[in-house]
């Protein structure tokens, strides 16, 4: 688990492992399979690091195939295809941008030309923006915000749906400022709490045709985008806040991901949100 308190520390967006002090946790070492996932395929938008990259590390520990998407951290990037080739599973990146409609399309048609089909979609790629003061948010940052967060949420689903058979799973990522919004991140916890309706919308459309959909909110999780979009005083004492006093590791967040994934664990879950937020009471 990561330090108490962080120190502070900044970084260029959309951020990289390499830099952060301390590393996170992302590679799931100490998770051993139980082939809950064994020979399925599955698509990750925002693979490369962080939750995204200890997931796919996770579904290849489970027996799964794995194709994610990423921006442009390409150090990042083929160090997740690694730690996923050394579990004897298909690892592969595709480069490029889910606020873009046309790579959506171009990722999901990678993942199934490479696989033959998706078993389980992620989508987990996202961005964020603080800003102190309401009247900062610009119409720019809240397009981009949304484009990123809800739009290609929308366009890789529904370019996906036709590939993915009964019993398939759709996980989408949400955020505990989604539940309860952020003074700071007020387009973003919009954009979380949007994506999160969506899911249960979603569940609702397609439990005819036996596709499961549900949520994971975390709270506070030391990433690369942490640093390079809050800054030094953002990540000073970073997840101070949550309960249990300590931001969290992706490692400790990737097997709610499973969980979703894998029919034999959640066969009877559909429309619902895990929130691993580190103690955080939400009232209903």
């Amino acid at each position: 688990m990561p330090e108490t308190p962080l120190p502070a520390q900044s970084q260029p967006y959309p951020g990289r492992t390499e830099p952060m002090d301390p590393q996170p946790k992302d590679e799931m070492r100490d998770y051993e399979g139980r082939g809950l996932l064994q020979g399925k395929r599955a698509l990750v938008t925002g693979g490369d690091s962080g939750i995204g990259r200890a997931v796919c590390v996770a579904f290849a520990k489970e027996g799964a195939d794995v194709v994610f998407g990423y921006l442009d951290e390409e150090d990042d990037a083929q160090h997740t295809v690694k730690l996923v080739q050394e579990q004897g599973r298909k690892a592969v990146g595709v480069r490029g941008d889910v606020a873009d409609e046309a790579f959506c399309s171009q990722l999901v048609r990678r993942a199934v030309d490479e696989l033959g089909g998706i078993d389980v979609l992620v989508e987990h790629a996202g961005t964020q923006k603080p800003v102190n003061d309401f009247t900062e948010l610009s119409t720019e940052q809240l397009r981009r915000t949304f484009d990123v967060n809800v739009m290609g949420v929308f366009w890789t689903v529904r370019e996906a749906l036709e590939h993915i058979p009964e019993g398939g799973s759709i996980i989408i990522t949400g955020s505990v400022n989604g539940l309860r919004g952020n003074k700071s991140l007020i387009d973003y916890a919009a954009s979380k709490a949007a994506v999160m309706n969506l899911s249960s919308s979603l569940a609702q459309t397609l439990m005819g045709r036996g596709i499961r959909v549900n949520c994971v909110a975390p709270g506070p999780v030391w990433t690369p985008l942490i640093p390079a979009t809050l800054g030094e005083k953002g990540t000073e004492g970073f997840g101070g806040q949550a309960p249990m006093g300590r931001a969290a590791d992706p490692d400790e967040i990737a097997p709610s991901y499973v969980f979703f994934a894998s029919g034999r664990m959640s066969s009877y879950y559909s429309g619902e949100t895990l929130a691993p937020i580190g103690g955080e009471i939400q009232s209903s």
